[in-house]
């Protein structure tokens, strides 16, 4: 049978993060993607300049054609800049019981932009989350679903992850990304403890799309039938390899985007 994958996210023109991106690792990793468009962006490597929100009503539209359709076995969800988007979603995911849901609380793009709007937080904390087998925050998304600061080290990570739980979601990856360490470090949080992913910390500014990357190659894992922590681990090796190889393209003039066919392109 043919894993299939949805993603629900906002569309990204340069191609390196959202919709784009998330399709580009579905093929690489061997899943069929599906995808549920909630706003268009005028955007390149150098940052966001225009956000055009889908009408919640087509998103339902899209949601129920794909699902009507396609055996979904897992669901990234991704940017969701409105109240409105936030809610529809959802209402589609529990009318279609959605399974193995994957949720990118997108907030910032690498170039600093806001993709989400100030009163749509609180939504995303409620409606969301708790329909979620994991979260992805980083750093500074983690903080502001908590309204807090900035984990500086593993430990507080780990606290923050545990109050995310708290919020009703099954596990919580909490991505080290933006630390200062030598290495990348990663913690999954569950129910039955913590799972260190670790990679060396790669020095590059192709960063550009690294978080949907790495929600959408865990969706992939999941549809694969693996289970979370498999899933997170293989998902860990596939986007540090693409960071590694991004400087291999050159890819505009601001942040470039990872390199999601590394293993293909020579």
């Amino acid at each position: 049978m043919t894993a299939i994958a949805l993603t629900i996210a906002g569309s990204d023109s340069s191609g390196g993060a959202g919709i784009q991106a998330d399709l580009k690792t579905f093929s690489a990793l061997g899943v069929y993607g599906a995808s549920v468009i909630t706003a268009l962006t005028a955007q390149n490597t150098k940052g966001v300049t225009g956000i055009h929100d889908v009408p919640p009503d087509f998103i339902t539209a899209q949601i129920d054609a794909v699902f009507d359709d396609l055996d979904v076995r897992a669901v990234k969800i991704g940017m969701l800049s409105q109240v409105s988007a936030i809610e529809a979603v959802a209402e589609g995911l529990d009318r279609h019981a959605a399974q193995n849901i994957v949720l990118d609380p997108v907030m910032v793009a690498t170039s600093g932009d806001k993709l989400l709007a100030a009163n749509a937080v609180d939504a995303l904390r409620k409606l969301l989350i708790p329909r979620a087998l994991v979260i992805t925050p980083n750093l500074p998304e983690a903080a502001a679903l908590l309204d807090g600061t900035i984990a500086h080290d593993e430990a507080a990570m780990e606290k923050q992850a545990r109050a995310l739980l708290a919020l009703g979601a099954q596990a919580v990856l909490i991505k080290g990304g933006h630390g200062t360490s030598t290495e990348s470090v990663d913690l999954l949080v569950d129910g039955d403890g913590v799972t260190r992913l670790t990679a060396p910390r790669i020095a590059t500014e192709n960063t550009h799309g690294t978080g949907c990357t790495l929600s959408s190659a865990i969706a992939a894992g999941l549809a694969k039938g693996r289970d979370l922590p498999t899933a997170a681990r293989e998902a860990k090796r596939y986007i540090t390899d693409a960071i590694a190889a991004a400087d291999t393209l050159a890819i505009g003039q601001g942040h470039g985007p990872v390199h999601h066919f590394h293993a293909w392109w020579k």
